[in-house]
């Protein structure tokens, strides 16, 4: 087996992906829109900091090709400001013209790869249905990616938020995507031999996939590295300090955590850092104004604010899986999440963290009462979420994906 992995912009999880699959001997080739193969590039702005974010092992270099205008284009766009050439699914250097470009190079060198000896494409939701249309015809197997939950669930879940919270509608874009590109997600599933998911809730969304369902693997990202010199001081004096870091959108379950945080803001302090609709959501904006807010901060400075807060709360409605609860959990911050997200593939309830129910202010003034009343238990819920992290550093998530492919 020989595996061409396709992804536009690279992550976490895909480095690991690619690390898994090189270390089996399985990967072919891997195909994205531009890579550097650098270590220890630094970054003075936010373009170059985006850059040195698709630095990859030099290992993958000889084994790599790249596609680079579009996404070039679409990051100059950003810098510069020019909001047309980037519109949702319409401008010319939008997100979804970097993927279709990177899809369709893909599928037409396909014949090309498959005589070098690929047997198998790896790629991901929205960028795999022309190279997937072409494998079939090649009788090259075809494995998908679905990062996040499957969208027909995301509707209806979402759907109940907009009669709820009419005032934050604005702040949840999955609406804006049209009937075509839903279509060709559909057609992506249908086509797949069998789609790999992150956390056990996205396998359960795919449940309303109308089709005949190919097999679905979950195989749940790693952990960072563990902070070892977490402090635990319990002060009963002061007020528990709780961060979220994530988009600022009802998404993220924000309005019900802003409602709950006014019902024991006597007793807490919430610190916000994240990006959202400020300029059409007059509702997010007077709620942003009552807390200390951090629009954005550089990876590593986001891991330093963890290690100094009490509890991380995470209470999103709809999620794929939800990095920053792994990121929490190995520094010693103690997160409370909902059942949307990957929390309840590792966190075991007053063990390890807390599971609540999404889209529910109760829930969320519930979970942090408990604490309120039992601050004592921070030491012992911070200690076992890093054990938890030790047991999954992200090498794990590369080598279980490798196995399973080898498996199949």
């Amino acid at each position: 087996m020989k595996i061409l992995f396709s992804h536009p912009t690279g992550n976490q999880n895909v480095r690991a992906a690619l690390a898994g699959l090189q270390q089996q001997d399985i990967l072919g080739h891997f195909s994205t829109t531009f890579a550097l193969f650098v270590e220890g590039g630094t970054a003075s702005s936010k373009l170059l900091s985006e850059i040195y974010r698709r630095s990859y092992n030099k290992t993958l270099k000889d084994i790599t090709s790249v596609r680079p205008f579009k996404e070039v284009g679409r990051l100059l766009s950003l810098k510069l400001k020019l909001r047309k050439l980037i519109v949702h699914e319409k401008g010319v250097f939008s997100i979804d013209a970097v993927i279709k470009d990177l899809d369709k190079s893909v599928s037409r060198k396909l014949r090309y790869y498959q005589q070098r000896g690929i047997t198998s494409i790896y790629a991901y939701e929205d960028g795999a249905i022309e190279t997937f249309l072409s494998a079939k015809k090649k009788g090259i197997d075809c494995f998908y990616d679905l990062p996040i939950g499957y969208w027909r669930a995301a509707r209806r879940l979402l759907e109940i938020e907009k009669e709820t919270w009419p005032e934050w509608v604005s702040t949840m874009s999955g609406f804006s995507d049209s009937e075509g590109k839903l279509l060709e997600k559909d057609k992506e599933i249908e086509l797949a031999d069998k789609i790999f998911v992150a956390s056990s809730f996205t396998a359960l969304t795919l449940a309303e996939y109308p089709g005949i369902l190919p097999p679905v693997k979950v195989i749940p990202y790693g952990f960072p590295s563990v902070f070892t010199d977490k402090r635990f001081e319990i002060n009963h004096n002061k007020k528990i300090k709780i961060l979220f870091v994530g988009g600022l959108s009802q998404r993220k379950g924000l309005a019900n955590l802003f409602a709950a945080i006014d019902t024991l803001k006597d007793y807490v302090e919430l610190t916000i850092v994240g990006q959202g609709n400020t300029s059409s959501c007059t509702a997010l904006k007077k709620e942003l104004n009552k807390h200390k807010w951090i629009t954005s901060l550089p990876h590593e400075e986001i891991l330093k604010l963890m290690q100094v807060h009490d509890v991380f709360i995470f209470p999103s409605l709809f999620e794929g899986f939800g990095l920053v609860i792994t990121e929490a959990m190995s520094q010693g911050l103690p997160v409370i999440t909902t059942d949307r997200t990957v929390g309840p593939d590792f966190i075991r309830n007053d063990e390890n963290g807390w599971i609540i129910k999404a889209s529910s202010t109760e829930a969320i003034i519930e979970a942090i009462e408990n604490i309120l009343t039992n601050k004592r238990k921070l030491t012992h819920i911070s200690k076992s979420a890093m054990e938890t992290a030790r047991l999954r550093p992200w090498v794990k998530y590369g080598e279980d994906l490798a196995n399973a492919l080898i498996e199949i």
